[in-house]
């Protein structure tokens, strides 16, 4: 193997600076690791001209085929060029053993340096084995199941030659319309911050081994609370907004250790995150003392121009540059300009340095300076992806993502002999759709379907019929571009295919293209035609089983009001159709709760359980009042609250105890409840408990999520579940512009969803100082 002998010698310094090997695990809190690493880089650092510094500052995305010639003109060559003389500091977008190869062997063998190359991309709920989008992952509540599913993307991913992707997603999304609510784990906080946990855990490991990759945390901050749910549109909260409900999933990520972080399209305050000075440097790297380094996202440095923030690309490279991001994503900024900026005196040197330490830093975390091919194993590329175990890995999750939102008639779970089952919608018969929006790495039409799922069913008569297509026209972006509104042609099949069943299985919904990154929506109904088809068949046999397949929360009132049996579904991944059909038929009873209200209709967006009180709550209001906070023409209340899933057996909560009446600093109250499986079935429950602050110095949410626990139940069984506050629960960002915990008055509620009306009280008292 053909290292550059001056990084060589370089790496070499670094270790017997401090005695020790370049091989130990990264530490996300002890200061040795960070030490030992911050010295590698240091000692390549002082190597490197003011070219070489920035050059490792520039991200570009795979510009020519690795496996043909050199690019000789125009933009490509360019990169090239770049690429050849150690001015690329990461790729994107480049995978599979073979591409990552020959690109890392220019950069190590071909440059001055020979500074490896970090190659990211986006890893998000899967790379050929894909696991349901990251919404229905965060239904589970399994933390379990997430990490392990994190950890499956993470293993074929890193065999594909890529140590780096862009996710998780930590975006704590209200509103609906929004596209990528399907890429995170929906409205609360504190089940992002959990979650958000469990996913860096199983993409990075204990260890950045040749199974594992770094993470990224995004997109830093505010990028979900876009006005009117539009994609990069402008956000304008307030700072209590920011720190108690967008920044804790963030904090919570960079104490498990994630490598880096994104920035986000958005502007703050008037301020584009990519140049937000308080976000990279007061919040993330002064304030949390981050060691990672801030990638840009795609062009979002050089977007600030059309913000309005920068006069041109090199004014926004200073800006951004200064702000605190490190790593400037294909727009070509700090590659251009920085060196300029820096003999011009607008950008010290010293920040240069700072950036260019945190991405060496982590390419000696990777193992990269040590083998630069390290992910570049063709056999083990051939036998990693696409494993039996990991495809049960997908399937396991994808079962309990599944949430049960409705069963009045108990048409679930099927009978597994002797019915005639109509299955009717053309996103049963997909095998794309089921693999989401972020399934970049995989190939289309690898998804089991859902018809395919229960043709395993052998017992009962299944008869499918199409109904309509979702969409039509052109194929643009690999989505077709227009939702099917006036294509009925298949109507009459489907209806008559419903008629002669006993049970009609409907999967509708939206196709996997056509959520996601871009694909804002106005309206939250069921696409095009498909609701006109519901409706249809309803009037023919009203015995519907309605499966939801979908990438956000919809707004469904016809359906809840008029359909027996309605299945949340989502977008689940390679094994979704298995999946869904062992719901279905009862092998696995449904266990899945929201991440994320859904709405009666779109006019109630953005909506959200821990919404604030208000003045005029209408609690106590004369019926004939209208001077409160209410719509005249909707009920206030959602059609499915957070939290919300039933299961095939049934659960009664009781007996909610509390330790003691209060507590002070330094103790805590314990909290239990018990829960009772009423039903006939073994059935999991998962459990939340939730508080509220009745006075504090700041108005706070009529309910907040602070724990739950997920628990198995036989029938008649009864456990009680218990649950620990302590001045941490408590504690919010405060009118004193700091975390703390108020004295006063508080409630605690336990239950199967945050409408649960099971509560006890308790104190938080703080022990005032003795006057001498």
């Amino acid at each position: 193997m053909k290292f550059k002998l001056i990084t060589y010698i370089a790496a070499i310094s670094g270790m017997i600076l401090l005695g020790c090997s370049g091989t130990k695990s990264r530490s996300t809190s002890g200061t040795a690791a960070i030490s030992l690493y911050e010295r590698k880089a240091d000692s390549v650092l002082k190597l490197m001209t003011l070219e070489e510094k920035v050059g490792q500052m520039n991200q570009y995305n795979g510009f020519w085929e690795v496996t043909g010639p050199a690019p000789k003109d125009g933009d490509a060559a360019k990169k090239y060029e770049h690429l050849r003389k150690g001015w690329v500091g990461s790729m994107l977008n480049v995978k599979g053993v073979k591409d990552v190869r020959a690109l890392q062997k220019i950069a190590v063998e071909q440059t001055r340096l020979g500074i490896p190359i970090i190659f990211g991309y986006d890893v998000i709920h899967g790379y050929k084995t894909v696991s349901p989008i990251p919404l229905a992952e965060a239904a589970s509540w399994d933390m379990d199941a997430i990490k392990k599913s994190a950890e499956i993307a993470a293993a074929e991913a890193a065999a594909s030659g890529l140590n780096w992707t862009f996710a998780p997603m930590v975006d704590v999304s209200r509103d609906a319309r929004w596209g990528r609510v399907m890429e995170g784990a929906g409205e609360d906080p504190y089940l992002n911050s959990v979650i958000a946990v469990a996913r860096v855990k199983g993409f990075q490991g204990e260890k950045y081994d040749e199974f594992h990759l770094a993470a990224c945390a995004k997109h830093f901050a505010g990028y979900s609370f876009a006005e009117a749910g539009r994609d990069y549109n402008t956000v304008d909260i307030s700072d209590n907004t920011l720190h108690n409900i967008i920044l804790p999933p963030f904090k919570a990520a960079a104490e498990a250790g994630v490598a880096t972080f994104m920035n986000s399209f958005n502007e703050l305050e008037g301020i584009p995150a990519t140049g937000n000075h308080y976000l990279q440097r007061d919040i993330l790297k002064n304030r949390w003392n981050y060691q990672g380094f801030v990638v840009s996202d795609w062009g979002s440095l050089g977007e600030m121009v059309a913000h309005g923030y920068a006069k041109d690309l090199k004014h926004a490279s200073e800006l951004a540059a200064n702000a605190g991001s490190d790593m400037d994503m294909e727009s070509s900024g700090y590659v251009e300009h920085l060196c300029a900026l820096v003999r011009e005196g607008k950008v010290a040197e010293s920040k240069i340095d700072e950036a260019v330490r945190r991405i060496l830093k982590l390419k000696f975390e990777l193992g990269l300076f040590d083998d630069p091919y390290k992910y570049c194993n063709e056999e083990r590329e051939k036998q990693t992806i696409g494993k039996k175990e990991f495809l049960d890995g997908v399937l396991d999750v994808a079962k309990k993502s599944i949430v049960l939102l409705k069963n009045d008639k108990q048409l679930l779970p099927l009978k597994k002999q002797g019915q005639k089952i109509a299955l009717i919608g053309a996103l049963a018969n997909d095998k794309t759709s089921p693999l989401g929006n972020w399934r970049i790495g995989a190939d289309d039409n690898t998804a089991v379907s859902v018809l395919e799922g229960m043709q395993q069913y052998k017992g009962n008569t299944l008869t499918y019929a199409k109904g309509a297509d979702v969409a039509t026209g052109k194929t643009v972006m690999g989505f077709k571009t227009h939702v099917n509104v006036t294509d009925k042609s298949g109507f009459a099949e489907a209806i008559n295919a419903a008629k002669q069943a006993d049970v009609v299985v409907m999967v509708l919904g939206e196709h996997g293209l056509h959520t996601g990154e871009g694909r804002s929506r106005s309206e939250l109904t069921i696409p095009g035609v498909q609701q006109e088809l519901l409706e249809a068949v309803h009037k023919v046999n009203p015995n519907i089983v309605l499966v939801l397949t979908n990438g956000r929360p919809l707004a469904i009132s016809w359906a809840a009001e008029n359909v027996p049996s309605i299945v949340e579904a989502w977008h689940l991944g390679t094994q979704s159709g298995h999946a869904i059909a062992q719901v279905l038929y009862g092998d696995y009873n449904p266990s899945g709760k929201l991440p994320m209200t859904f709405p009666r209709n779109v006019g109630q967006v953005p909506i959200y359980y821990n919404h604030k009180n208000t003045g005029r709550p209408g609690d106590g209001q004369p019926t004939e009042s209208v001077f409160w906070s209410q719509y005249n023409d909707v009920d206030n209340s959602p059609l499915y609250p957070f939290g919300h899933g039933l299961s095939y057996t049934t659960f009664e909560y009781s007996n909610l105890k509390l330790s003691g009446n209060s507590f002070a600093e330094g103790g805590n109250i314990i909290v239990s409840v018990d829960v009772k499986n009423t039903g006939k079935l073994d059935g999991k429950e998962v459990v939340q408990f939730y508080i509220r602050d009745l006075v504090a110095s700041v108005t706070r949410p009529v309910k907040e999520l602070k724990g739950f626990e997920m628990v198995s139940l036989k029938p008649g069984e009864t456990k009680t579940v218990s649950f620990s506050i302590n001045k941490k629960t408590i504690e919010f960002y405060s009118a004193n512009k700091i975390w703390e915990a108020e004295p006063g008055e508080f409630k605690v509620f336990a239950g199967g969803s945050s409408a649960t009306k099971l509560e006890g009280n308790f104190k938080y008292t703080v022990q005032q100082p003795q006057r001498p």
